[in-house]
C-alpha cells in the first residue's frame, strides 16, 4: 500500500480537514488546524505531504519522526498542527486496514465510557444560568465556564467580585454532585491568579484552566501553590518537551489538543509523561468531528484520562456544527454526560465527503477577536 495523495479542505466555521488517499482505496481523515491561522496550516500540510507521497501509510511512527524532526526548524503551532492532522489520518488508515478502532491498536480500552463536559459561556450571570440549565437538562455532569471576559492583568475589586459571584452561581445551580471547570484563558498575571484562586476554592472547581499564559512555567509553581484548586494547562503547548516544565511546576491536569500537539502519537506520549507527575489528561477540543473522534480514541486507551471537551453547541460555531460533516451523528450522542466506546474502524467516524467538499467551496477566514483595555492597550482574548 502506498500514499497517492493528500487533500485539504477549509471547512466552516473555522476548521481545516485533510484526507490521505492510498492506492488500495483506503483513505484516512484528520484535522490539522490552528484556529485563526487555518490557511497557514494548510500550506504546511502540503509541504509535509511531499514526504508522504509514495510511502507506506502503516509506518505511522516512522513518518511521525521524520515529519516532526526532518526539518532543521521544528515545532511550533503551525508545523505541529499540520503534523497532528496527518498523524490522525495515518492512524485512521491503520485502523481501517486492520478493521479495528484506533484505541484497540493503542492497547485496548481501559474504560467503558468517557465523561464529557460542555461549554456554558460565563461572561454574564443570565447567560451562565441559561447555559447550565440547558447542559444539565441534556444530561451533562460537568461544564466549563469563562472566569471572566476582558479583565485587568491584576483584577480590580469589582472584577474579582464578579468572578467569584459567577463561580458561586455555577456551584449553586450544579449542586454538589456535578462539576464546574473555570477557564482563565491566560488573561491574568501570576499576581492576579494568586488573588482570585483562593476565593473560588470554596466552590470546588474541577480545575482552573490557564490562569497564566503557558509560556511562563517559571511563575506557574507559585500559582499552583496559591490554593488547593487543581491547575490545568496545555492547549497552547505542542510537545512532551513543552509539557515537562509545567508538570514540574505541579499542574494537576494537562490539556494537549490532538489537532495541535502532534496528533494521536504525541498526545499518547504526553499522557504517559503526565502520569509520572500524577497528573490527569483532559484533551482540549473546541474543534470539529475529526479532532473529537481522535480525542475519544486516546481517552479510551489512556489510564490517567480525566474528562473530554467537545464543541457541539459551542458559541464559536453558530451556523456550522460538527454533526453536519458526519454520516452518522449517533457516534457523538452522549448519554448521561458520557460518550460510548466507538466500535467503527480507525477514528470511528464516517465523514460526509460530499458535505466537506461543498463546505470547502465556501471556505472561511475565521479570526479570533482582538481585545483592548480601557486605556487602549492590547488585552488577552
Amino acid at each position: 500500500m502506498r500514499i497517492t495523495g493528500v487533500e485539504t479542505f477549509l471547512v466552516p466555521p473555522r476548521w481545516l480537514f485533510c484526507r490521505v488517499q492510498t492506492d488500495e482505496g483506503v483513505a484516512g481523515w484528520g484535522e490539522p488546524v490552528v484556529e485563526g491561522r487555518a490557511e497557514v496550516v494548510r500550506a504546511a500540510v502540503h509541504v509535509l505531504a511531499e514526504y508522504l507521497l509514495g510511502r507506506d501509510p502503516l509506518r505511522v511512527e516512522d513518518h511521525w519522526q521524520v515529519m516532526s524532526k526532518g526539518g532543521f526548524y521544528r515545532g511550533g503551532p503551525v508545523l505541529s498542527s499540520a503534523l497532528a492532522g496527518l498523524d490522525q489520518a495515518l492512524w485512521d488508515i491503520a485502523g481501517k486496514v486492520h478493521d479495528a478502532p484506533v484505541h484497540v491498536l493503542l492497547g485496548g480500552p481501559v474504560r467503558s465510557r468517557v465523561r464529557m463536559y460542555a461549554w456554558v459561556g460565563g461572561d454574564e450571570p443570565a447567560e451562565l444560568a441559561d447555559g447550565i440549565a440547558a447542559r444539565v437538562e441534556a444530561g451533562f455532569t460537568a461544564v466549563k465556564m469563562n472566569a471572566a471576559g476582558r479583565t485587568s492583568p491584576i483584577p480590580t475589586a469589582a472584577e474579582v467580585a464578579g468572578i467569584v459571584d459567577r463561580v458561586a452561581l455555577a456551584r449553586e445551580l450544579l449542586g454538589p454532585h456535578r462539576d464546574v471547570a473555570v477557564d482563565f484563558h491566560g488573561r491574568f498575571t501570576a499576581a492576579g491568579a494568586r488573588r482570585v484562586l483562593p476565593l473560588i476554592a470554596p466552590f470546588h472547581p474541577l480545575f482552573a484552566e490557564e490562569p497564566v499564559l503557558p509560556d511562563r512555567p517559571h511563575v506557574l509553581r507559585e500559582v499552583v501553590g496559591a490554593s488547593g484548586v487543581p491547575i490545568a494547562t496545555g492547549e497552547r503547548l505542542y510537545s512532551r518537551w513543552d509539557f515537562r516544565p509545567v508538570l514540574e511546576a505541579g499542574v494537576a491536569v494537562v490539556q494537549p489538543d490532538l489537532s495541535h500537539a502532534g496528533g494521536i502519537s504525541e498526545t499518547r506520549r504526553i499522557a504517559s509523561l503526565a502520569e509520572v507527575w500524577d497528573a490527569q489528561l483532559a484533551p482540549h477540543c473546541p474543534l470539529g468531528p475529526l479532532a473529537l473522534a481522535a480525542s475519544l480514541q486516546v481517552a479510551f486507551a489512556t489510564p490517567n484520562f480525566l474528562i473530554q471537551e467537545h464543541s457541539i453547541g459551542i458559541h464559536y460555531d453558530q451556523g456550522d456544527d460538527l454533526l453536519g460533516y458526519v454520516l452518522d451523528p449517533e457516534v457523538f450522542r452522549f448519554t448521561d454526560g458520557h460518550a460510548a466506546r466507538p466500535t467503527g474502524p480507525g477514528l470511528g467516524v464516517e465523514i460526509d465527503e460530499a458535505a466537506v467538499r461543498r463546505a470547502d467551496q465556501r471556505g472561511h477566514a475565521w479570526r479570533n477577536p482582538v481585545w483592548r483595555h480601557e486605556d487602549g492597550a492590547f488585552a488577552e482574548w
